[in-house]
């Protein structure tokens, strides 16, 4: 058995579901996998966790593996597995409508106040005709809990708010929430989630690497396929969280965003990278063949 410690980027929600199924049906050990899920207890660096030796596989989003790599980090990304709509969040009656309307607004994001939400938000604002800097926005950090800063009046807009999960649970909320979508307004979609390790575990674990993704696959599978049984799979390792009205909400909008095709092309990431070295959001362009891989799901 091959131990094999995969690092979630949040919390378990329904975005690990493949992988659930797979270690509940006994396929990740029948592929002579002992798979561990490893849940962060705040946001995790991946790529620091995986060269300390503490994973061998993290789950992450394209916008992250670009700016590891600009970094000079090892790191490479070697399959995608969903792909969701995200953007900007805002609640309806703040008056609103439009992106420009954004300008002079307080931006809710996580790296706050690092250059990343005034990119995107400024980003929506000049695509919809309007004029602004990053010195236009507060920027505010109330960490991942999007909803929160914008009920509590400590922002005016979030980012980055995924679809099947904020925009999803603002509503349960009681409160009529919208977004702005990032492929509607200029920035290049990164609301996907993507495999990541170092080089030098992709060449030595590379068997494992692709016994993974078969398994993966089969999983993506398992929930078009065996949705009843996908889903008590999922409420029986989260305890019971979909007898809740909102846990049942996020698992039903997030199932449709999983996807069969787990590469990813050239051009994307070509024009990610043009993106971010535009907002400053890296330094040098470093080349997606330096950072990506589709040798495993390419065949």
């Amino acid at each position: 058995m091959q131990k094999l410690r995969l690092g979630l980027e949040w919390f378990l929600n329904p975005d690990h579901l493949p992988f659930l199924i797979g270690q509940r049906k006994g396929w990740f050990k029948d592929a002579g996998i002992e798979l561990e899920l490893i849940e962060p207890a705040e946001h995790l660096d991946a790529v620091d966790a995986i060269a300390r030796g503490e994973m061998e596989v993290a789950i992450t989003e394209p916008l992250h593996l670009v700016e590891d790599k600009a970094k000079g980090d090892a790191v490479v990304g070697f399959a995608r597995f969903l792909h969701t709509n995200g953007g900007v969040m805002f609640l309806k009656n703040s008056g609103i409508e439009r992106p420009r309307d954004m300008v002079g607004k307080r931006i809710q994001y996580p790296g706050a106040p690092g250059p990343g939400g005034p990119a995107i938000v400024g980003t929506m604002v000049r695509a919809d005709g309007g004029d602004c800097t990053s010195d236009d926005f507060e920027r505010v950090n109330n960490s991942f809990y999007h909803t929160d800063a914008l009920l509590e009046d400590k922002a005016d807009v979030a980012t980055l708010a995924f679809y099947n999960f904020e925009v999803v649970e603002a509503r349960h909320r009681g409160v009529d929430a919208d977004f702005f979508a990032l492929k509607d307004w200029g920035v290049p979609d990164f609301c996907q989630l993507i495999l990541i390790t170092s080089p030098a575990l992709l060449d030595e674990k590379r068997d494992v690497f692709d016994a993974l993704l078969k398994v993966m696959g089969r999983g993506i599978d398992f929930i078009h396929q065996h949705p009843k049984e996908a889903r008590a799979i999922y409420n029986e390792a989260t305890e019971n969280s979909l007898d809740t009205e909102l846990g049942q909400a996020i698992f039903d909008a997030t199932v449709p965003c999983f996807t069969f095709d787990f590469s990813m092309s050239e051009d994307y990431y070509g024009q990610l990278e043009a993106w971010m070295a535009e907002n400053a959001l890296i330094k040098s362009r470093p080349g997606k063949s330096t950072y990506w891989t589709n040798a495993l799901v390419l065949r």
